[in-house]
């Protein structure tokens, strides 16, 4: 038995995803592309902040700005960019994050090490 990477690669073809905005009952497609392993992981690293002492954080809304500007590729609003992403009010903002991934239990020290 031989080993199919083409199995675990990811496809580089777009997607349409519809998004729903439950408050207000309106729905819209985006296409998106499917991120990397490492593409995820260096959106996660780049999201944690090192302080003082070296004491860590993580900047949740750095991590879902940057994967909505990398993940969507078009949009009824043109480009997801960091001005729209500032314009939108928090109807529109939940929705999107629903395409992001949650990090649930974000291990800093692992990510540091990065």
């Amino acid at each position: 038995m031989s080993f199919d990477l083409a199995k675990y690669q990811i496809k580089s073809d777009p997607s349409e995803v519809t998004v729903d905005i439950p408050e207000t009952g309106d729905s819209f497609e985006v296409t998106v592309k499917p991120l990397s392993w490492s593409k995820q992981n260096q959106l996660l690293s780049n999201s944690v902040v090192i302080g003082k002492n070296g004491v860590t954080s993580f900047d949740g809304d750095a991590y879902v700005k940057a994967y909505l500007k990398e993940y969507i590729v078009k949009a009824p609003w043109g480009p997801t960019n960091e001005a729209f992403l500032v314009s939108i009010d928090a109807r529109l903002g939940k929705a999107l994050e629903n395409l992001v991934p949650k990090v649930d239990e974000l291990d800093t020290d692992e990510l540091k090490k990065a």
